[in-house]
């Protein structure tokens, strides 16, 4: 029996999407805008996020490679057949199918969107993404064709959300705070990181699926650190015991189809002593000068450089581990980032209507000096017009998040 490389498979029906056709018309016209200006014959996209963006399929790779032919005319992704029906259900465009009898069959079904009767003169590609292997295989079946990056013209266009994009993007924040009132009712002595995150990751699902009852739920997550785990900002949780005294870092990361948010917040449990209290006030300090320097106009730059400023003043600047926010969007913080839109001190970007971004200072004090522990906020902002709107509303500082222990 003959069995295909590739085939097309339309099972059941096309769900509804997040986002509006028109939506998505919008993205593509962008993007072949995009590919005017470069003079570009097709892009090939294959990452995650670009994927996502351009038409509401989301891929688990598994090892597997994924991708999206966009031309002048049509666009399509390429999904292997472990997936069956469902990225064509779930994406705005066609879609085709490979098949894993035979190695390379996902160039194969490129080919058969492109053809070779007359190959493209100039392909764009995610620099930023495809590996050296892949580089190799592409250019080998478009040996004459030149091939251009255009993962930064793609990141600069997700920068800028559109207003359908803002309304989920709220909402991510909403059901944020959700999962950290949860993470508060759960915190007492004897509970662990663990189980407190279950709680908190269990609210926030039940939360998104009860808002878009149609959408599809992954990769919501809860880190709920304490202790010696507070230190970094990306730990994972553990089974550490909480005691009283300890400090704490709350962090719910919903996704909704594929747009992450994120809350983050330094706690202490019971009480906290006077070197972690300067500490933290200290951090609190350099988050609120920071929500007000966030406004159309200023330079991420800027910002970054007069935070920098009022940390030497406090005397943290040198317990200082990151940069001071970063954009949100489709991904963004997970798999997608838009590193043009951070707070750094070597990104020069100004700050337009409809960017989204976070402001999140964070200082880490070793083990074994006063204060020992990593503190920060974190908060999410719409630049609008003329100010910046923060949708994230669960309180901040020594004054809220003391937390006495629950008998």
């Amino acid at each position: 029996m003959e069995r295909p490389d590739f085939f097309t498979l339309k099972n059941g029906e096309k769900v509804k999407l997040p986002f509006t056709n028109s939506e998505y018309d919008r993205r593509i016209d962008n993007l072949r805008a995009t590919m005017d200006k470069d003079n570009l014959d097709i892009v090939i996209l294959t990452s995650i996020h670009n994927i996502a963006y351009y038409t509401g399929f989301i891929y688990c790779s598994f090892g597997r490679p994924y991708g999206c032919v966009v031309t002048k005319e049509k666009i399509s992704t390429i999904s292997a057949n472990i997936d069956a029906s469902q990225p064509w259900r779930r994406s705005y465009c066609e879609n085709i199918i490979y098949t894993d009898w035979k190695r390379d069959n996902f160039l194969k079904a490129i080919v058969s969107l492109i053809g070779r009767n007359e190959p493209p003169k100039n392909i764009g590609i995610e620099n930023d993404h495809v590996t050296l292997e892949m580089r190799e295989k592409i250019g080998s079946i478009f040996p004459f064709s030149v091939f251009s990056d255009i993962s930064k013209d793609l990141m600069r266009l997700r920068m800028i959300k559109s207003q359908e994009e803002i309304k989920i993007i709220k909402n991510g924040a909403r059901i944020a705070d959700i999962g950290g009132e949860e993470i508060v009712k759960n915190i007492k002595v004897g509970n662990t990181e663990i189980e407190v995150a279950i709680a908190a990751r269990d609210k926030m699902e039940r939360e998104i699926a009860r808002t878009y009852p149609e959408a599809e739920y992954m990769d919501t997550w809860v880190w709920f650190q304490s202790g010696i785990n507070t230190d970094g900002a990306h730990n994972p949780k553990t089974n550490r015991k909480l005691i009283s005294g300890d400090i704490l870092s709350l962090n719910t990361f919903p996704m909704i189809s594929g747009y992450y948010t994120a809350l983050e917040r330094t706690l202490f449990l019971d009480y906290v002593d006077d070197d972690s209290l300067k500490a933290w006030e200290a951090n609190v300090k350099v988050h609120k000068r920071g929500l007000e320097l966030i406004k159309p106009g200023a330079k991420c730059s800027d910002i970054c450089s007069e935070l920098n400023e009022l940390f030497v003043e406090l005397g943290y600047l040198h317990y200082r581990t990151f940069g001071y926010g970063h954009s949100f969007g489709m991904l963004s913080h997970f798999y997608g980032r838009e590193a043009g839109l951070e707070l750094r001190e070597d990104i020069d970007t100004v700050l337009e209507e409809n960017m989204v971004i976070s402001m999140e200072p964070m200082i880490m004090i070793p083990e074994g000096k006063p204060g020992a522990g990593g503190y920060r906020e974190h908060d999410i902002l719409v630049i609008g017009k003329n100010s910046a709107e923060n949708i994230t509303k669960f309180p901040f500082g020594p004054e809220h998040n003391i937390i006495k222990n629950q008998t």
